[in-house]
């Protein structure tokens, strides 16, 4: 990276009043057996995949390792780098004190949302993963064991020209009879050609009634032999969103996702209350204390969290059990590796209102050959009863799909 991140300068870390460090916490005593490990070392390596995703392990004085991975974006490994000491040290087991402790050490950084709780994410994944393979149990055991044992997969589908309500119709049908899914996405926020200002958010009625033909077209296609969301990226102004949630209303519309930008609560609520089209929000918001106002202010209908964005397993479960006294579905946002997106499977088969992990790869040939195992069949990711997340990063495809002057991992 050219510097040593790990090594900044900073007085709120070095001097916060809630360190929650082993030693501060005097949570020292020798654990029996295998649990009396420590961690010796974190490391990151960025994959080209689809998106560059960040890969993290997090070393011990056992040598046992545990992969994770943090959502993709620029400044996520060197934010990991700078956290390292926090960690090392530390007993891995401690997987809620660790997560903490790094918020608090990182609150002057930013650690309340964005790439800070980002980086924390990729950690507090990889020690799921270890404390799965030191305890010798799957991952969502330490969620609290399963309701189900396989997760339902939705597929992000494209085509070559996503504008052609046609040509996406094609590809439903063409994702649904040939790769075996039951549940799809579409975007909404493609050009009609019918645009006059890009900037200002408005949809004029021509533009409505090109993407009402394309969820039209797609939906009339693949009838009840699959489910189908539509995606906006937050792109439309609130009267736009609420015109065009309204004129999809007649059809088989699975969610309208992101139909306006994610900052104002107040403008999300009006739209979704506004409509009976279900409408799914949460892959721009961070931990539980903002996923929450979207579920408690009745702003969604389905929450999306991503999970090594969003804070993590176990963030991400606290957010489930939210919604879950709301009556909401969590329908997992992911554009993941094999890593965080089995991660996402194994939160879950833990919870209750599980609807779906999203699939966002389909279109890149060797995404799973990232892992040493199958983890998608049919639509489905069955969980397994491997210890920790149950995948095995295949080293020479990591070493072969680096990003431009990575490092790859030290051998365990």
């Amino acid at each position: 990276m050219g510097r040593d991140y790990s090594t900044l300068h900073d007085p709120n870390a070095e001097y916060t009043m809630r360190n929650l460090s082993a030693e501060t916490m005097g949570a020292t005593t020798t654990r029996s057996g295998a649990r009396d490990v420590e961690i010796t070392d974190v490391q990151t390596t960025m994959v080209d995949g689809n998106f560059p995703w960040t890969l993290v392990r997090v070393y011990t004085d056992a040598g046992i390792v545990g992969t994770g991975e943090a959502y993709w974006g620029a400044g996520v490994p060197e934010l990991i780098e700078r956290m390292k000491p926090f960690v090392v040290g530390e007993n891995p087991l401690d997987i809620d004190r660790l997560f903490e402790h790094l918020i608090q050490k990182m609150s002057g950084e930013g650690s309340v949302e964005g790439v800070t709780v980002t980086a924390i994410s990729g950690i507090e994944i990889a020690l799921h993963d270890l404390a799965g393979k030191i305890l010798d149990i799957p991952a969502y055991q330490l969620l609290g064991g399963k309701y189900r044992d396989e997760v339902r997969v939705y597929c992000d589908c494209h085509t070559a020209d996503e504008a052609d309500p046609e040509a996406c119709a094609d590809e439903a049908e063409r994702v649904v009879e040939e790769l075996g899914y039951d549940a799809l996405k579409f975007d909404l926020d493609v050009p009609s050609g019918l645009e006059k200002d890009r900037a200002n958010r408005h949809l004029r009625p021509g533009e409505i009634r090109h993407k009402a033909e394309i969820v039209e077209k797609v939906t009339e296609r693949v009838k009840d032999r699959a489910d189908v969301a539509f995606d906006c990226h937050w792109t439309f102004s609130a009267g736009s969103a609420k015109r065009l949630a309204k004129e999809i209303e007649d059809y088989d519309v699975w969610w309208l996702e992101d139909p306006v930008p994610p900052e104002n609560l107040d403008v999300q609520e009006e739209v979704t209350k506004s409509t009976s089209t279900p409408i799914t929000v949460g892959e721009n918001r961070y931990r539980v204390t903002e996923e929450r106002r979207l579920i408690e202010n009745l702003a969604v209908d389905i929450i999306a969290p991503d999970l090594p964005k969003v804070g993590g397993m176990r963030e991400t479960r606290k957010i489930a059990d939210v919604a879950n006294q709301y009556y909401v579905p969590v329908a997992m946002h992911n554009v993941s590796s094999p890593v965080a997106t089995m991660a996402s499977a194994h939160v879950g088969t833990a919870i209750p209102n599980s609807l779906a992990v999203e699939y966002h790869s389909y279109q890149l040939g060797w995404w799973e050959d990232l892992v040493e195992e199958d983890v998608i069949e049919d639509g489905y990711i069955e969980i397994p009863e491997k210890p920790g997340l149950g995948v095995t990063l295949d080293m020479d495809v990591v070493g072969e799909k680096m990003v431009e002057g990575e490092t790859l991992f030290d051998e365990t």
